[in-house]
């Protein structure tokens, strides 16, 4: 028979057992957040006997959202059959927060003043339009070329709405360089603006803002937040202001909400994401309760010594402090961490390493060199070359 709370360590059973409106769980990289947070949507859907279709579950990739959807309405199906409660399979409702409100928006157009045709445009057709604009409106080529590209200057767009802050702020933070420029920027904005409503379409940006317009409205708002009686949210370190905002009017009828992540991962500031966010959950959601995962099952211990030592040194966070599974715990080298004072310096330890171990008697292609991104590499690939 199969037993949901099995597949899970005790840490994860915590997870999907709590009893609470609100829940943070700080997960730690390789702990299984992933298993964790579908734990935890089945056990509510089985146990609690939430109705499948009232559980929300939102994340910012849609091959993670197919993920943990999938997974969760697997995990559900299995507890049902092995009750004889049935054999079809539980439909849970998720996806990114852009595909989620897209699909809001769609039934609800025309009571928000929208098309019921209405366009969406992805950040490429954005960037293109913002390039249109940009040549059209500037005929003095010599302030043309002198301010931010198409890239940069939706970066600046996106960040001023999804943070409410001023074209010219957000000029300071992201392109100083352009700060004398913030007049035709701002020009630029507005006409993007203008054409966006010409054309009839929305952007990624416009379906947040569409989407928190229609949950503050007294009855389209409270009509939306009814259909959901537990939102869950993956990647947490990654949400902005506008998203949380989204999702304290999804709960502001007594609905559940837990949300998972590690503010050490935080990766998407290009869109106004903020790690504070999660470190400040509990004052965004009164009352709100925090667990954490700290059992490893992707690395061994040695490397995650250097992991916690390196997390200490944060002056703001939480430092959760990583431990191996015991399944893992088998001996290991130790790592050594080199500190440079720039990428050269980099470049240059690791071409130095490399040859160290060539001459150690292992050779080049049984090295291997791991970048965060693949620009990250180039100035490694000129030295290895020479």
């Amino acid at each position: 028979m199969f037993d949901l709370l099995k597949t899970l360590d005790s840490q994860q059973r915590n997870v999907a057992c709590h009893d609470g409106q609100y829940l943070r769980i700080l997960a730690g990289a390789g702990t299984g957040k992933t298993t964790a947070l579908t734990g935890r949507a089945a056990h509510l859907v089985t146990d609690r006997k939430i109705p499948a279709e009232r559980v929300l579950l939102l994340t910012f990739t849609r091959r993670a959202a197919r993920q943990m959807v999938s997974r969760t309405e697997t995990l559900v199906s299995q507890v049902l059959q092995a009750q004889h409660l049935g054999k079809g399979r539980a439909r849970i409702v998720g996806g990114t927060f852009h595909s989620v409100a897209h699909h809001t928006l769609r039934r609800h157009a025309q009571s928000l003043g929208l098309s019921e045709g209405f366009g969406v445009v992805d950040p490429s057709d954005a960037g293109d339009l913002f390039d249109v604009i940009r040549n059209t409106l500037l005929q003095d080529k010599t302030l043309k070329s002198r301010l931010p590209r198409k890239g940069t200057l939706l970066d600046i767009y996106s960040r001023a709405v999804d943070t409410s802050t001023p074209v010219s702020e957000v000029i300071v933070q992201v392109a100083p360089w352009a700060s004398k420029h913030a007049v035709p920027i701002s020009d630029i904005c507005r006409e993007y603006v203008r054409k966006k409503r010409e054309l009839g379409v929305l952007d990624f940006d416009d379906l947040l803002l569409y989407w928190r317009e229609a949950l503050s409205h007294p009855v389209i708002g409270r009509a939306i937040a009814s259909e959901y009686d537990h939102v869950l949210v993956d990647e947490y370190q990654d949400v902005n202001t506008l998203q949380v905002d989204v999702l304290k009017l999804l709960t502001g009828q007594a609905q559940g909400l837990t949300v998972v992540g590690d503010d050490a991962q935080a990766i998407y500031s290009f869109r106004a994401s903020s790690p504070e966010h999660i470190l400040n959950f509990d004052k965004d959601f009164p009352n709100a309760q925090t667990l954490s995962l700290t059992t490893n099952y992707r690395s061994t211990q040695p490397i995650l010594d250097v992991a916690n030592a390196l997390g200490s040194e944060a002056k703001v966070g939480f430092s959760t402090r990583l431990e191996v599974a015991s399944s893992n715990a088998t001996p290991a080298s130790r790592p050594r961490l080199v500190r440079c004072a720039d990428e050269d310096g980099q470049s240059d330890s690791a071409c130095e390493r490399v040859l160290e171990l060539r001459e150690q008697g292992i050779a080049l292609r049984e090295q291997a060199v791991l970048v965060r991104a693949a620009h990250h590499s180039d100035r490694l690939e000129i030295e290895l070359t020479r």
